[in-house]
């Protein structure tokens, strides 16, 4: 392993990379993961749906202060105290039962992985040809989505006791840990003052508001489906390794066209590509409950509905960059982020009181009809540039 003062530009972007990785696998195992524990227990799903809020909770918090400290410390810092936090969190679970612990330790967990991903992105982007910055981005998001898509897996540890997957977690966040002691901390940019935070908020849903409604479904999706859908799973008789296996078909499917997706919006548009993602996402999100338990008919529902949805995140901030004047961009990255929480505050909660009180299909009718709405939304949405402003293109 290289000395701190020897360590390349390669080397620093691969242990970053990692650490998303590692990242993602904690937060693709937690929540469904916890949601089967709680269910053991005998925890109601509304109960279990606000319990797995809290870690949405954690990262919604964590984005009005976490800026300050990497200005002042730097990015290493950061992303260790993020590491630490987690890690600790993590291996303090199988030691009590206590909902209200469980709760605590998710609200840390949120604040630790919303550290170490603001600090790692930031870092990435900051330091990153400008040439190749493209490349280096969709890396980093490919990296999380694999990290998502291999952390369910970590249920099938359940047979060697409740504590081996928080172990094996835990000594992952180890590992990363090591990796990211080694890099030399750097300082980032002070960012120069420009509007006033009010008018370039409302000048960003002025401009791009359709453009900013996919992370706040991106976060609902994706909170709902690792937190309701291993209850729905349980109660429709799945298995847990069946659970974990659909939960990686979908973001397989994810990762699969996340790519050819960004290059077909680069050359028929941004806004086509979402709606059509949205619509067939709707549908496929509607057919679920039709599928029942039948694994054969599930298994490639979910990779399709992964593979359209997955990019809706990334899709619509490239949309946003494509329209919106240079000077505001930085605040949808912003809004992105709150609605990203916002949705994953509520999707935990709607699932968990839509099973116990409305029907188990719920969440994929709730799923299935946001989808549609925004669909339909974009038929009214309009392109509308400032004059005299270029806006930034982002392409994939």
């Amino acid at each position: 392993m290289p000395n701190s003062a020897e360590v390349t530009p390669r080397y620093r972007f691969i242990s970053l990379v990692l650490v998303i990785v590692v990242a993602g696998m904690s937060q693709g195992l937690l929540l469904p993961l916890l949601s089967i524990l709680l269910e053991r227990s005998g925890v109601s799903s509304d109960m279990n749906g606000i319990n797995s809020a809290a870690l949405y909770i954690g990262v919604f918090c964590t984005m009005f202060f976490v800026e300050k400290p990497v200005v002042r410390f730097g990015y290493r810092p950061v992303i260790v105290a993020g590491l630490l936090i987690v890690t600790m969190s993590m291996l303090m679970f199988p030691l009590t039962d206590s909902l209200a612990v469980w709760f605590v330790l998710r609200l840390l967990i949120g604040v630790g992985d919303s550290s170490l991903h603001f600090a790692t992105q930031l870092w990435i982007v900051s330091t990153s040809p400008s040439e190749s910055r493209g490349r280096y981005i969709s890396l980093y998001g490919m990296s999380y989505g694999l990290g998502f898509s291999l952390g369910p897996l970590g249920i099938n540890l359940l047979p060697f006791g409740e504590a081996a997957p928080f172990l094996v977690n835990g000594l992952l966040f180890a590992i990363v840990l090591l990796l990211v002691l080694r890099i030399p901390n750097q300082m980032p940019e002070r960012a120069s003052k420009g509007e006033s935070t009010e008018n370039r908020f409302v000048r960003t849903y002025r401009i791009a508001w359709f453009c900013l409604i996919p992370s706040l479904l991106y976060g609902l999706m994706e909170a709902s489906m690792n937190s309701s859908f291993p209850l729905y799973g349980l109660r429709i008789a799945l298995d847990q390794a069946s659970i974990s296996l659909l939960l990686l078909t979908f973001g397989i499917g994810s990762l699969i066209l996340q790519l050819p997706l960004g290059v077909w919006s680069d050359k028929i548009g941004r806004k086509p590509v979402l709606m059509g993602c949205a619509a067939a996402g709707s549908a496929l999100f509607f057919a679920i409950p039709a599928a029942g338990n039948n694994l054969w008919l599930l298994v490639p529902i979910f990779a399709a509905a992964g593979g359209f949805i997955g990019s809706f995140y990334s899709l619509g901030l490239a949309y946003a960059a494509d329209i919106m004047p240079r000077p505001i961009l930085p605040a949808a990255n912003v809004i992105a982020s709150i609605h990203f929480s916002i949705g994953s505050v509520l999707g935990p909660s709607l699932g968990g009181y839509g099973i116990r009180y409305v029907s188990i299909h719920s969440i994929f009718l709730c799923l299935g009809s946001a989808f549609l709405i925004f669909t339909l939304s974009g038929f009214l949405f309009r392109r509308k540039r400032a004059v005299g402003e270029e806006p930034i293109v982002l392409h994939g």
